[in-house]
């Protein structure tokens, strides 16, 4: 199985790092291989440009090298898993814009020449995880709406088709857990990624 960790925080000694490099490490026990995607490392640019705008339901919607590399590599994989920090209840803008830039039609989706409908365009993704943390308790994300979460498991999973499986993995009250309760986490999603078939 090949696998896309797709990681957005902006500090490489950051406790979401460490929990990317943990799904890297089950991943590869397992004997899948695994590309991982530091977006702040790459140095990827959030904001969709105005000739991309333009371009969206082109021939060729995507013009940047960066933005295309990353469309080809979700293309091939079996699974993608997005290991992020919740702030203001959804995603990271980088990884947000991401999706925006990536998942244009033709990739994310594709359109029905007879009946213009959109139809699934990742149906090669058979595993969609999402791993975050959270500075609120559970409770709490429940009521404020957990945006991240939905926009991941629900709108890009229309995306990859209805047979997709799904993951979540959410450590709640980050800022007041302990270092061993973050360690179980780190534990828990390595132990998670290994049981990947």
């Amino acid at each position: 199985m090949h696998a896309a960790v797709i990681l957005a925080h902006p500090r490489p000694d950051s406790y979401a790092h460490a929990r990317a490099q943990r799904a890297v490490d089950g991943l590869q026990i397992a004997g899948h291989s695994v590309d991982l995607v530091d977006l702040y490392a790459e140095g990827f640019q959030a904001a969709m440009t105005e000739a991309e705008r333009e371009a969206y339901h082109g021939e060729e919607p995507i013009l940047d090298p960066l933005v295309q590399a990353s469309a080809d590599l979700v293309r091939r994989v079996d699974a993608l898993i997005f290991v992020y920090p919740t702030w203001w209840s959804g995603l990271p803008a980088i990884l947000k814009g991401w999706m925006d830039r990536v998942l244009v039609p033709g990739v994310g989706f594709t359109f029905d020449g007879r009946t213009g409908k959109a139809r699934p365009g990742l149906t090669n993704v058979r595993h969609l995880i999402g791993v975050s943390t959270y500075g609120s308790p559970k409770p709490l994300v429940r009521i404020i709406n957990d945006n991240g979460r939905r926009t991941i498991m629900r709108a890009l999973r229309l995306g990859c088709g209805f047979r997709v499986q799904t993951r979540w993995h959410g450590l709640y009250a980050i800022d007041t857990s302990t270092i061993e309760q973050r360690a179980e986490f780190a534990a828990r999603v390595e132990r998670s990624m290994t049981e990947l078939r």
